[in-house]
C-alpha cells in the first residue's frame, strides 16, 4: 500500500491518433521508459501515465516519448502523488488529477484535445476527434465529396452520358475530392509511413494517389483528353488489346474518398459521446445558492460557496453542496445520487448532500464540503478516471492492415517489375500495378463495420436498444457475468403498497390522512386507493367521502388528522395517525399489538407504518420497491445466454434477498449496503476473479460501474447520467432488453466479422487476376463496388432480428 501511495501520476493529451495502432505504438513508447505504466485513450485522446517511486523520470522525457512515436503531447496533470488519506473503498485514490491552473480537469476529460495555452492544432491532424469543430469540418468534406463523386461516377462508367470534353469536366470535379477531401486520410498515412508504420489509411491514401496520378498522366500524355473520346469498361487492359488510349480512374478515386469519410463521420459522432456522461454529471447541480448574509438571504451563484457558510433550500430546490442542516426538517430526494426511491428525513445536526432534492420543508445548512470536495464531484471523478483507463479496443481492419497494407505494396511494386522486366510496355506495367492497388483499396472494409452498425443498432433502437459504438460489440462475445442493480432495474424504483394488516378500515383512513402528505411514502399509501364517486353537495365534496381536518405532519415521523365522513349529518370525526412505532408511542399509544408485523416487514427488507385511532394501533401498511413483472423472465433469459446473475444495491440485505428470492437470483449472488464507490470495487473484484463483467444499472450512482464494466448497459428510465456512462442503453426500462441487446450485439459483431472477411476475400481472389493483366482497374473498381454491395447485403440480414 505504502509503494502505491508514493507513485506519481502525470495525464497527457495526445495530438494526432487515428486509430487502434496508433493507441499501441503511442503505449509501446512510454512502457519503455523506467518505472512507467502507461494507459492511452483513442476517445478521449489521453494518456495516464503512472510512475513508479523513486523512479527519475520527468514529464520531457514522456512527451519525447510520444514524440518518438510520431505524435504530439501536452501535459495537462502535473506529476503529483495522490490525495492525502484515500478512504479504504476509493480505489481511485492513488491517481487524484492536478490540472494547470487555468485548465478546468473535467474539460480535459471531456475535451479531444486539451491543448495548453498558445498551442493551435492544425485541423486536420485527427480524421474523427470528438468535438464540434472537427464534426463540422469532417461533415464539410463528406458534403462536397458526396455532391462531386456522383456525376463523376455516372459520367465515368456510363458511355451514354459521355458529352464531348466529358473526361474535363470528370477532372475538375474529382480533384477537389481526391485533394482536400481526402487531406486526412493523406496526413494520416504520412504520419505513419514516417515511422516505418501502415493503418488502412495507408491503402487509402496509396490507391487515391495512384488512381490519380494515372489519370492525370493518362489525360495529359496519354491521349484520353483527346476531346470526343468515349470509353467503356473491359475485362482485358486496353494496352494488351493493342489499344493505345489508357483510362481514367478518377471515379475510383472519388467513390473510395466518400465511402471513408462517412465511416470517419459516423466514428468521430460516436467518439463524441464519450464525454457525454461527465456533462450529464456536473449538470446535475444547483446553478445557485440562497446565501444567508446577516440574517438575510442574497441569491448568489453556487461557486461562490466558501465551507462554513449557511444557505436556505427550499421545497422543490436542489441542495446546492454537502452540509449539515442548522434548523428545519425536511425528506431529501436522493435518488438521482443513488437511485433508490425511499426519500431520505433528515433534521439538524444531519448530514445532506449536493444535488438531492428538497421534497418538503425548508432547511437552513451549513457547507462542510464545496467544489472539488463534494460527492457529488467524487463521482463525477470515478467517472472520468473509469473511461479513462478503459482499455481501447483493436479494432479489426487494423490488425489486419498491418500485414496486408504491406504485403500489398510489395505485390504492386513486384508486378510492375515483373511486366517490364518481361518486355512490356511501361503503360501495360503500369496499368496492371495500378490495378492491383485499386483492388486492393478497402472501399468494402470501409463499410463493414458502419453498414452493420447502422442497421444493427437501427434493428435495436426499434426494440428499444441503443447500442453506442462498434467497439462495444467485442465487448459482449465474452461477458459471463451480469451485474444488475436492483432500484429501477429489476424493481420499480418507487413504493408501492404490497400488504395491509388489521381492521377493515386501515387503509381507508389512513389513505384519507395521506392524500395531504407530500412524502413519497404518503403517496404510495393514497394512490392505493382508488377515489369515491358519486353526487356531490354544495360544497363540491362528493357525498360519504372521508374529509380530513386539522392536518399535522412530522418530518421523519408521521401524519395525522381528523377523518370524518362528508355529508352525513352531524357525526364525530376520528383523529388517525400514520407513522413509524416510535413516534406512535411518543403519541401515547402502546404499539406493541402489532410491533411484530413491523418487524418481520423491516427483516425482509419492506417499509412498514402503523395506523392507530381511538387511542390504539389498529393495523400495518407494508410497502415496498416492488418487482418488475417481465425481471424473472429476463433473469431467466440471461442465464440461457450463459450469463451469471449478480444482484448489486445500495438498499438493506433484507430487501435485495428478498428481490433476488423473486427472480430467481442466488441468494449467495446478493450484495447490499454498497456506496457508490464500492460498486466500482465490486465489480473490479469480480474482474480480478476473472470474470468478463457486464452491468445493469439507471442511477447516477451506477454511473461509474457502468463505465468501469466490460460492458454497461443502463435502463432508458433511469438517469441521463447512467445512460451516457453506459455502452447500451434499454430504453423501455424493460431488463429483458439485457439478454436481446446481448444478442443483437453478439449477432452484429458476427456480422461484420462476415463481412471484413468477404471485403478482403474479394479483394485477394482479384488481386492475381490484376498482377496477371487479366483485370482493367475500372473492373478493378466494379468489383470494389461488387464487393460494397454484397457487404451492405449482408448487413441487411439484422433487419430480420427477433
Amino acid at each position: 500500500m505504502t509503494d502505491r501511495l508514493d507513485e506519481r501520476t502525470v495525464d497527457l493529451a495526445i495530438e494526432g491518433m487515428t486509430c487502434a495502432s496508433c493507441v499501441a505504438r503511442v503505449e509501446k513508447k512510454l512502457n519503455r521508459l523506467p518505472g512507467v505504466e502507461a494507459t492511452v485513450n483513442l476517445p478521449l485522446e489521453s494518456a495516464r501515465v503512472t510512475i513508479t517511486a523513486g523512479e527519475t523520470t520527468d514529464t520531457d522525457a514522456l512527451v519525447a516519448a510520444v514524440r518518438s512515436a510520431g505524435y504530439d503531447a501536452t501535459v495537462v496533470g502535473a506529476p503529483t502523488p495522490p490525495a492525502p488519506q484515500p478512504s479504504p473503498h476509493d480505489h481511485h485514490g492513488s491517481s487524484a488529477e492536478f490540472m494547470h491552473h487555468d485548465m478546468d480537469p473535467f474539460e480535459h476529460a471531456l475535451s479531444g484535445h486539451a491543448m495548453a495555452p498558445g498551442h493551435d492544432m492544425d485541423p486536420d491532424e485527427d480524421t474523427s476527434a470528438p468535438t464540434d469543430a472537427r464534426g463540422t469540418e469532417l461533415r464539410s468534406r463528406l458534403r462536397v465529396a458526396s455532391v462531386l463523386t456522383v456525376p463523376v461516377l455516372l459520367l465515368s462508367m456510363i458511355p451514354a452520358l459521355q458529352f464531348t470534353g466529358w473526361q474535363w469536366v470528370v477532372t475538375a470535379l474529382a480533384l477537389p475530392v481526391v485533394t482536400w477531401a481526402a487531406w486526412p486520410f493523406h496526413r494520416a498515412a504520412f504520419r505513419a509511413a514516417r515511422h516505418g508504420a501502415s493503418t488502412m489509411d495507408t491503402l487509402v491514401s496509396i490507391g487515391i494517389i495512384a488512381a490519380t496520378g494515372w489519370s492525370l498522366w493518362a489525360l495529359l500524355f496519354g491521349g484520353a483528353g483527346e476531346l470526343g473520346l468515349e470509353m467503356t469498361p473491359s475485362l482485358w487492359p486496353r494496352a494488351e488489346m493493342g489499344m493505345e488510349i489508357p483510362e481514367l480512374y478518377f471515379e475510383v478515386a472519388a467513390v473510395v474518398t466518400t465511402f471513408l469519410l462517412a465511416g470517419r463521420y459516423a466514428e468521430h459522432r460516436s467518439r463524441r459521446r464519450a464525454g457525454d456522461a461527465l456533462r450529464a454529471l456536473l449538470d446535475l447541480g444547483a446553478k445557485d445558492v440562497s446565501l444567508l448574509v446577516g440574517g438575510t438571504e442574497q441569491r448568489v451563484p453556487v461557486d461562490r460557496l466558501t465551507v462554513g457558510d449557511e444557505f436556505v433550500v427550499r421545497p422543490g430546490e436542489k441542495v446546492a453542496t454537502d452540509g449539515v442542516v442548522v434548523s428545519g426538517t425536511s425528506a431529501l430526494d436522493t435518488s438521482l445520487l443513488t437511485g433508490e426511491p425511499v426519500p431520505v428525513d433528515v433534521g439538524p445536526g444531519d448530514d445532506v448532500t449536493g444535488a438531492t432534492i428538497n421534497t418538503s420543508g425548508a432547511l437552513v445548512v451549513r457547507a462542510t464540503r464545496v467544489g472539488a470536495d463534494t460527492r457529488l464531484a467524487q463521482i463525477g471523478r470515478l467517472v472520468a478516471t473509469a473511461q479513462t483507463g478503459k482499455a481501447p479496443v483493436q479494432r479489426l481492419a487494423d490488425r489486419i492492415s498491418a500485414v496486408f497494407v504491406p504485403v500489398v505494396l510489395v505485390l504492386a511494386l513486384g508486378t510492375l517489375v515483373v511486366w517490364l522486366v518481361s518486355g512490356a510496355g511501361a503503360q501495360a506495367a503500369f496499368t496492371a500495378a495500378v490495378a492491383v492497388l485499386i483492388i486492393a483499396c478497402p472501399c468494402a472494409l470501409g463499410l463493414a463495420t458502419p453498414t452493420a452498425l447502422l442497421v444493427g443498432t437501427g434493428r435495436g433502437a426499434q426494440r428499444g436498444i441503443l447500442i453506442k459504438g462498434p467497439e462495444i460489440l467485442e465487448q459482449t462475445r465474452t461477458i459471463d457475468t451480469v451485474v444488475l442493480d436492483k432500484t429501477g432495474t429489476v424493481t420499480e424504483g418507487r413504493m408501492a403498497l404490497v400488504d395491509v394488516i388489521g381492521e377493515p378500515e386501515v387503509l381507508r383512513y389512513a389513505a384519507a390522512v395521506e392524500q395531504l402528505a407530500e412524502h413519497p411514502i404518503g403517496r404510495a399509501i393514497a394512490a392505493a386507493v382508488t377515489e369515491t364517486d358519486g353526487p356531490t353537495g354544495g360544497d363540491g365534496v362528493v357525498i360519504g367521502a372521508d374529509q380530513v381536518h386539522d392536518f399535522r405532519a412530522e418530518a421523519g415521523h408521521g401524519v395525522s388528522g381528523v377523518v370524518r365522513t362528508a355529508h352525513s349529518g352531524v357525526g364525530l370525526g376520528r383523529r388517525v395517525l400514520v407513522g413509524k412505532p416510535a413516534w406512535l408511542r411518543d403519541q401515547g399509544i402502546d404499539p406493541a399489538t402489532f410491533q411484530d408485523a413491523v418487524d418481520t416487514a423491516e427483516a425482509d427488507g419492506a417499509t412498514a407504518v402503523m395506523v392507530a385511532w381511538d387511542g390504539s394501533p389498529r393495523g400495518v401498511l407494508v410497502l415496498r420497491d416492488p418487482v418488475k413483472p417481465t425481471s424473472a423472465q429476463a433473469v431467466a433469459e440471461l442465464r440461457a445466454l450463459g450469463l451469471r446473475p449478480v444482484l448489486l444495491t445500495g438498499d438493506n440485505a433484507g430487501a435485495a434477498r428478498a428481490a433476488a428470492r423473486e427472480v430467481g437470483i442466488s441468494e449467495d449472488d446478493v450484495v447490499a449496503h454498497v456506496l457508490p464507490a464500492d460498486k466500482v470495487a465490486v465489480v473490479e473484484r469480480l474482474q480480478r476473479e476473472g470474470a468478463r463483467v457486464a452491468m445493469v444499472g439507471d442511477g447516477v450512482n451506477d454511473a461509474a460501474a457502468l463505465a468501469t464494466a466490460d460492458l454497461g448497459l443502463a435502463m432508458g428510465t433511469g438517469t441521463d447520467v447512467a445512460i451516457e456512462a453506459s455502452d447500451i442503453t434499454l430504453v423501455r426500462g424493460d431488463l429483458r432488453s439485457a439478454g436481446d441487446a446481448i444478442r443483437l450485439s453478439r449477432r452484429t459483431l458476427r456480422v461484420i466479422k462476415q463481412n471484413l472477411f468477404w471485403a478482403f476475400a474479394y479483394n485477394v481472389a482479384a488481386i492475381p487476376l490484376a498482377a496477371f493483366g487479366l483485370l482493367n482497374p475500372m473492373i478493378a473498381g466494379a468489383a470494389m463496388a461488387m464487393s460494397s454491395v454484397l457487404v451492405v447485403g449482408n448487413s441487411l440480414r439484422l433487419r430480420r432480428f427477433e
